[in-house]
């Protein structure tokens, strides 16, 4: 079965960190890019962030630019958000996208609440 699955998620204080991580099975990252979209309650999806295939090219929302990094391992075909002086604007519930030009597959989710 192919899926990807997020996990890091959690409650963290303004100001904290959390890591993020994108895991795939039953396909290889490797062909893929990889995107971080984030949805809060009452608001439309917002892409984050995107790193390319190759990991040599990256890019940033304005908002999370300077706090937040992309990264992926392909040997561990994973990719990873990590968020740092996060704000209680950034909770949201944050999924994960691998795509080509012609196949897309999405995560369910993971809740990030940034909350004093």
């Amino acid at each position: 079965q192919l899926q990807l699955v997020e996990s890091g998620g959690g409650l963290v204080q303004p100001g904290g960190s959390l890591r993020l991580s994108c895991a795939a099975s039953g396909f290889t990252l490797d062909d893929y890019a990889i995107g971080w979209f984030r949805q809060a309650p009452g608001k439309e999806r917002e892409g984050v962030s995107c790193i390319s295939s190759s990991g040599d090219s990256s890019n940033y929302a304005d908002s999370v630019k300077g706090r937040f990094t992309i990264s992926r391992d392909n040997a561990k075909n994973t990719a990873y958000l990590q968020m740092n002086s996060l704000k209680p604007e950034d909770t949201a519930v944050y999924y994960c996208n691998a795509y080509t030009d012609m196949l897309g597959y999405w995560g369910q989710g993971t809740q990030v609440t940034v909350s004093s």
